[in-house]
């Protein structure tokens, strides 16, 4: 049907009208958040809740913050809080209030150096935890005092590392995994599928990761709390403790309800007995900018987040696949990056475990020949290994932490092999082809010698004439070299600086800081982080983008995984990854799901 010229106009008059109301309510919106911005008076204690999933970064939204639609705490947010806190005169201490923060331990290392760089100021950080595991208890350990209610527990009793085999279930299935390894001994992600317990190369690595981790972990206690390595090592073995046993030994500083730690604190601040302490939280002092406290006013650094399962598309995040750092993403925030003259250095901050190795060198790419523009920097953050570290391997400087998962340099093709499943439920198949290897992909059968000498070929093509010669290019080294310490083997960030494979020790903070230098800017003076990707406009979460309808075909998909165990979903999450490289898709992803507990 066909629009009369006076409904058009109508209706231009209305969506006219629409959009102004749109624009007045963002603008009163922003108005509102600039005068409600909270008041910090004198002598307060900035509370910082350690807890949840802490991603690396969570685009800002002022405008939904505005409208009071909660905004979740990201790691890089953290970390800021700390920053504005050492130099706002208004904070007095902070209280780290401990409760099972979903990050590995190399962000644990990140906030304990956080944590001391705050306290060089002279103010004191109190750490209260209900429930103290290891990784719990080592971040409370870089605070002035340790605070665990009576009936709460401290449970350091040693490190354990878990890895899961799918074989089992996949035989029941008749399904089978027909793959191909580069670096058989140390790239076994695909052993999930082929085999039921860990092989030789896995069990060297996870023992190498845990005498490292376990080192760090009794140092860093026995400094702490003024003990010797081996006193601490006994602690651990007689583990666990009631926060009584734990005080006799010196491993808390006192049983106290949260209540009579903010008397602690009222007396370490000089409080009167009869005044109640002033306190703000994190989510409320987020709303206190930066360059209020003389922070971020200065020249303009680019820090851009490759976070998640390296994919090619857009990223995304979601309970079934978790977070995905998606190609055109990425390679579009580090071009926007480049391109811009007023962005001085570009800071990559990579916490993936790799995944698509085609995707990874779609960013790799971006990444060369932004580095011909300007500085380029990678901090690596609990993990940077495979495809995570294919991404990082041609920046300037590598920064990574002691405790960072890396290396990892080789990949693996495969496809699933579904003739038993089809036998069992009764279903057969025929093919009809024309061309030798037109049938390679086929889910009935497996390769035969011929399609897996030619998969082979494709698999060595990466990794011989792409992966091994990037990172050897980057890191100013032979292939030869690089092929010595690949093979798809594990290091940490400790291994490898001795393997040359990153430059120093630290975290974003300190990759910041090389980043200024190699750009010549003022090493006394703070830049201005400008950060990517920037997310989903407020305009877009409303009324939808590109992706929308296949965002509400898998909400609920998302709404029933999330009711199941975290082993179940992680078990999907692979099923998944099985299922993409039956096309022929190269895996360049770390060979294991580590979880040091």
């Amino acid at each position: 049907m066909t629009l009369s010229k006076t409904a058009k106009i109508a209706f231009a008059v209305a969506a006219g009208v629409l959009i102004v109301c749109l624009v007045g309510i963002i603008v009163l919106a922003l108005v509102f958040e600039s005068l409600s911005r909270p008041s910090v008076p004198q002598n307060s204690v900035l509370v910082l809740d350690i807890s949840g999933s802490l991603p690396d970064y969570v685009p800002d939204r002022p405008v939904e913050r505005s409208l009071g639609i909660e905004q979740e705490q990201s790691f890089t947010n953290l970390l800021t809080q700390l920053r504005k806190a050492k130099v706002d005169g208004r904070i007095g201490a902070v209280l780290l209030d401990i409760n099972f923060p979903g990050i590995g331990w190399g962000k644990a290392e990140e906030l304990r150096e956080a944590i001391a760089d705050f306290r060089s100021s002279g103010k004191p950080v109190y750490a209260y935890l209900e429930l103290g595991s290891n990784k719990e208890y080592y971040i409370a350990t870089a605070a002035e005092k340790i605070y665990v209610p009576p009936p709460g527990d401290l449970l350091i009793n040693g490190f354990a590392a878990e890895a899961m085999f799918y074989k089992g279930s996949l035989d029941k299935l008749g399904i089978e995994a027909d793959v191909i390894q580069i670096g058989p001994k140390y790239k076994n992600a695909p052993d999930q599928y082929t085999k039921t317990q860990m092989g030789d190369g896995q069990r060297e690595v996870i023992n190498a990761i845990l005498d490292e981790y376990y080192g760090r972990y009794t140092n860093a206690i026995a400094q702490a709390r003024s003990r010797s390595v081996e006193d601490v090592k006994a602690v651990i073995d007689n583990a666990p403790y009631t926060p009584a046993q734990a005080k006799s030994l010196g491993l808390i500083d006192d049983a106290l309800y949260r209540t009579e730690v903010d008397d602690a604190l009222k007396a370490r601040l000089g409080y009167a007995a009869d005044k109640k302490l002033n306190t703000i939280s994190g989510t409320r002092y987020r709303e206190i900018p930066t360059d209020s406290l003389g922070l971020s006013n200065g020249e303009k650094v680019a820090v851009v987040f490759i976070s998640g399962t390296i994919n090619t598309g857009s990223s995304s995040s979601g309970i079934l696949n978790g977070e995905m750092a998606g190609s055109d993403t990425i390679v579009k925030a580090v071009n926007t990056a480049a391109e811009d003259a007023s962005i001085k250095a570009i800071v990559l901050r990579v916490d993936s475990p790799g995944g698509s190795a085609l995707a990874s060198d779609l960013m790799w790419k971006a990444i060369e020949d932004a580095k011909a523009k300007k500085p380029v920097v990678v901090s690596m953050s609990d993990v940077a290994a495979s495809g995570g570290y294919y991404v990082s391997c041609n920046a300037n400087k590598i920064i990574a932490e002691p405790t960072t998962v890396t290396g990892s340099i080789g990949l693996f093709m495969g496809k699933p092999v579904v003739k038993g499943l089809y036998d069992w439920l009764g279903v057969s198949n025929e093919y009809v082809m024309r061309g030798k290897n037109a049938g390679i992909f086929r889910e009935s059968v497996k390769w035969t010698p011929e399609e897996r000498e030619k998969m082979v070929e494709q698999a060595n093509a990466i990794y011989y004439d792409s992966f091994v010669p990037k990172v050897a290019k980057g890191r100013g080294q032979t292939p030869e070299a690089i092929n010595a310490v690949a093979q798809g083997r594990v290091w940490t960030g400790t291994q490898a600086k001795e393997k040359g494979l990153v430059d120093d020790f630290g975290g974003l903070e300190k990759a910041i800081s090389v980043a200024k230098e190699l750009a010549q800017l003022p090493a006394d003076k703070d830049v201005r982080r400008v950060f990517y990707p920037v997310g989903t406009s407020w305009f877009e979460s409303i009324f939808g983008g590109s992706q929308d309808q296949d965002a509400k075909a898998a909400k609920a998909q998302e709404q029933l995984l999330s009711q199941m165990p975290e082993d179940v979903r992680r078990a999907f999450r692979y099923a998944a990854m099985l299922e993409r490289m039956k096309n022929g898709e190269a895996m360049a992803l770390m060979p294991f799901e580590l979880k040091v507990r």
